[in-house]
This record gives structure tokens, sequence and C-alpha cells, in this order.
């Protein structure tokens, strides 16, 4: 399933996007974007699709979007029937709040934040419940008043508690190697993970392209990736599977083997361990979502007017409420 390319816009007088959305219910938008996106989700319990994530969520939860990662929430139901379920959402671009970080040192804890969310990440529930106490100043009809909040509700979540949600392999981009902010010796080896994780790899392959020891190189990719080199590529690998379960129809046996599993027990044992569901599963749930919006009321209906489709022969939907 091909994710929309969706464009935001910010304005000429604003460095950041609030969306204050209100909906009967939350449909499946399978999308991305190159900015960053807070979503607070409150009244709503449902399925939250982030990359090759898929979750249950309840309210208030927040989640952390990187560019260009594929996502969407979907939920029918409202906790409160009498209430519409609400999606608070902050969109804002990744070299402006490194810029900031690099301005002034009381906004260092953005790149903290942005580091963290190299692959999605979801805050624990109290962190919902923080922002939620926070939104007078973030919905204000005046735009300092609503960066200031948002620099505020940013910087105090870059040490809040929180767990990474999608696999490296899980963007829809064709750079999917590192960032460039890590050092040039892991960029090599995460460029040869990329490049060859359906193969058996060796430490000593990797180390020898870093140029580095293997206590050393260990040590660097705990420091920079949060994770030992055996767990990122599993989960290279395992990210690879869910997107080919999501995108194709080749069987199970071929997916593993082109994931580099070496065989289909180890690749369903070490697939339901992390993500809670055997490959079959997976892509049904997936698939199960996404054809029942697309049967109910097409793609990308109820987005804001501020959001385009970028479609050839497309055409501007028509425009929402658009609180602030």
């Amino acid at each position: 399933m091909k994710p929309a390319y969706e464009h935001v816009e910010f304005g000429e007088d604003c460095s950041v996007r609030v969306y204050h959305r209100r909906l009967s219910r939350i449909p499946f938008e399978w999308h991305h974007h190159p900015e960053y996106e807070l979503t607070l989700t409150m009244n709503s319990h449902g399925k939250r699709y982030i990359g090759d994530s898929v979750s249950d969520y309840r309210a208030e939860d927040l989640v952390l979007v990187p560019p260009d990662l594929p996502h969407t929430w979907s939920s029918n139901r409202s906790i409160d029937p009498s209430l519409p379920q609400v999606a608070i959402v902050i969109w804002f671009d990744g070299a402006w709040a490194r810029r900031m970080a690099d301005c002034c040192r009381e906004f260092e804890p953005l790149r903290k934040l942005l580091r963290r969310a190299a692959c999605g990440l979801a805050f624990e529930p109290p962190a919902g419940a923080w922002m939620r106490g926070r939104l007078e100043p973030l919905l204000s009809n005046a735009p300092r008043e609503r960066l200031s909040a948002a620099l505020d509700i940013l910087c105090a979540l870059g040490d809040a508690p929180g767990h990474p949600l999608a696999s490296p392999s899980a963007f829809n981009r064709t750079d999917t190697g590192p960032s460039g902010h890590e050092p040039e010796r892991i960029n090599r080896v995460l460029s040869m993970i990329d490049a060859r994780f359906a193969e058996p790899l060796r430490i000593s392959e990797l180390c020898a392209a870093a140029s580095l020891s293997e206590r050393t190189l260990t040590r660097y990719f705990v420091q920079h990736i949060g994770e030992s080199v055996g767990r990122y590529i599993a989960r290279v690998r395992i990210g690879h599977a869910c997107r080919m379960l999501g995108d194709t129809s080749l069987p199970v046996s071929v997916i593993a083997a082109r994931s580099g599993f070496a065989n289909v027990a180890n690749f369903n044992r070490q697939f339901k361990a992390a993500k809670q569901a055997t490959p079959a599963e997976y892509r049904r749930q997936f698939r199960a979502a996404g054809g029942a919006e697309k049967d109910a009321s097409g793609s990308l209906t109820e987005r804001p007017s501020s959001l385009e489709q970028k479609r050839t022969g497309g055409r501007r939907r028509k425009p929402e409420a658009d609180a602030v």
C-alpha cells in the first residue's frame, strides 16, 4: 500500500503549524511528509500505524513521527460517544529545530528529541496527560504564543520516557541511510547494513568497513544508535519484511528469504516477538484497515485544508475548519 505524499503549508509568518482536529471518527489515511509531526490523540481508541509498527492506542496517545515515515491513526469509536475525537498536531521542520538548538543553548533538548525520534517515538501515558494540560497557549490565535508553547512542549519531551516504533527500513524514501549527524564511520556501517541486510553479515566485515575494533564499534552503536549491532540488523530485516507484507502478495517463505532469514520458522519466531503478531496476521491487519477505509470513504478525504495530496491531475480538497 503506497502512502500518499502530503504537503504541509506553514504560512509566511509561522515557524510551526498547529492543528486542532475534531472528528466523529479518525479515518485510515496512510501518508507521509518531510516535516516532523507530534500528535496528541484524545477521546479515541483504535489502531496506530507508524511505519511498520501496528499498535493499539487510547487517549491520551502522544507520538512523534519523523520526516517521511508513513503513518496514520484509525478509529471508529470514541471513548465518550457524546464528544468528538480530537487530534492536536504540531508540524515542524527538523532543520529549523536544529538551528534553534545551535543558536540557543536553552533549546538543546530539541536535538536530543530529534535523535530519539529517528524511528518514531511513542511517549508514556503521563506525557500525553501533561501536554493536554498545556493546550490553551498552544491553540492560541497569536502565532508567537503558539510558537512559545510548542517550543516548551518539544523541549520538555526531550527527556520524557518513550519507546521507538518503526524499523529503520520502514521509511518511504530512497535515502534510508544515516542522516549525516552520526560519525562518518557509523555511516559506513549503516550503509553496508542497508545494502546487504538480506545476506549473512559478520561483525568482522562491519568492523573493517568502519576501521574499528569490535568493542569500539559496539560502543559507538549503543552511543549513537541506541542499541546493539545485532538488534539493529534484526530491526532492519523485520522492517523490510513488514513492507513486503503490506505492499506485495509474495508468500511468507519468499519474504523471509528476501529479508535475510535462513528459515521460515526462525523468521516467524522473530517477527512475532517484534510485532506481537505472526507475518500472516500482520498482513491481514494492515490490509483490512486500509481496505475498509477505501471502501467506506476513499483516501485522504478529511485532511486539513493546508494539506494537499501531491498527485498529477489531483485537486485541492474542500477546506476544513482550521483552528489555528
